[in-house]
């Protein structure tokens, strides 16, 4: 890229008259610039040895010292932005379609195996501007937009709820679901029948564009986590256990997965344990917590079956206090 032409993209500020006027290569590691590579120095420490692998150009937003007159240092505001700025440009120049999806499916679709041409984009914009800088043309994007900025893309579309081929659920747990799609029966599969509507939208999007894909065996994500558990809050395997802990740090599922569990395990007891600065109802079984040290506390003072613990995920588990062994003389 022409140094005219990323000051203009990113709105950057050239602080002085360099040799170069092009570069390579965008690197966010400086032991991986090579020679005609522009760097983006989050960490100000690491330009010398950028500069001493052979940068052209040294992008910043913290005060630097200039090392090398001959090379190009770009003042920006934000890197971060800069970044977005860049992508802004590349996904227009290659006619990029964005998807905007809710964190759910964004979450099954990275268990999904697809074809190059679609990317599910996902982590900080250092990683999205990597996974998305060389994509093919007219590729098309998934992106959660409480994840990820929206601003990075122009054409944004939103998923259709018309689904093309349902998904016929065969056998159902709380935790587990046996299901036939597109004539392949996939059996006792690590995902909740709470999740197959999302999972269906996702394929509805998958078999509109006609997009290749296949189903791997599934595992956990990050939301509606089974944890199953002792007295002793001890984490045991999957299933031999009837405590059960089931982690959900999105607040905003928290009804709709209550009202799952209490449609689909009538006969237990349910608890749930949210954070106090949320609007808790009437209802007897819900508690709330100021800090996290609380919960297990409250777990221990309680009977149930299964426990929907809100706001944290399953590493409060490791964080118990031990029972301390009294010290004797007895050998």
């Amino acid at each position: 890229m022409r140094l005219e032409n990323f000051l203009a993209l990113t709105h950057a500020k050239l602080v002085n008259e360099p040799c170069v006027n092009n570069f390579e290569n965008t690197v966010f590691e400086a032991n991986k610039v090579k020679r005609g590579d522009i760097f983006f120095a989050y960490n100000v420490q690491d330009i010398e040895l950028a500069v001493l692998n052979g940068a052209y150009g040294i992008v910043f937003d913290k005060p630097t010292q200039i090392l090398d007159e001959e090379i190009a240092w770009i003042e920006v505001n934000s890197i971060d932005e800069a970044l977005k700025r860049l992508l802004r440009f590349k996904m227009i120049e290659k006619e990029i379609v964005a998807y905007e999806c809710n964190e759910i499916i964004l979450k099954l679709a990275l268990q999904v195996i697809a074809q190059t041409t679609f990317v599910v984009v996902y982590g900080d914009i250092k990683s999205v501007f990597k996974s998305l800088w060389e994509v093919e043309n007219g590729t098309t994007i998934l992106f959660c937009p409480t994840l990820n900025s929206k601003d990075m893309f122009t054409n944004v579309k939103t998923l259709s709820k018309i689904a093309i081929e349902p998904i016929e659920i065969m056998e159902q747990t709380l935790f587990e679901t046996s299901f036939i799609y597109d004539n392949i029966f996939y059996e006792r599969q690590l995902i909740s029948p709470f999740f197959i509507p999302y999972l269906a939208d996702l394929l509805h999007l998958l078999k509109s564009l006609k997009i290749d894909f296949r189903l791997r065996k599934f595992t956990p994500i990050e939301h509606f986590e089974a944890v199953f558990t002792n007295k002793n809050f001890e984490i045991k395997d999957f299933g031999t256990s009837d405590k059960v802990l089931i982690f959900e740090k999105n607040t905003s599922l928290v009804d709709s997965e209550i009202t799952f569990l209490h449609s689909r395990a009538s006969w237990a007891k349910i608890i749930c344990i949210v954070p106090s600065s949320i609007k808790q109802s009437e209802e007897e079984n819900i508690f709330g917590y100021k800090h996290e040290k609380e919960i297990l506390p409250i777990l221990k003072e309680n009977n149930f079956h299964f426990a929907l613990i809100v706001g944290v995920d399953k590493s409060i588990l490791n964080k118990r206090i031990p029972y301390q062994t009294q010290l004797t003389l007895d050998f």
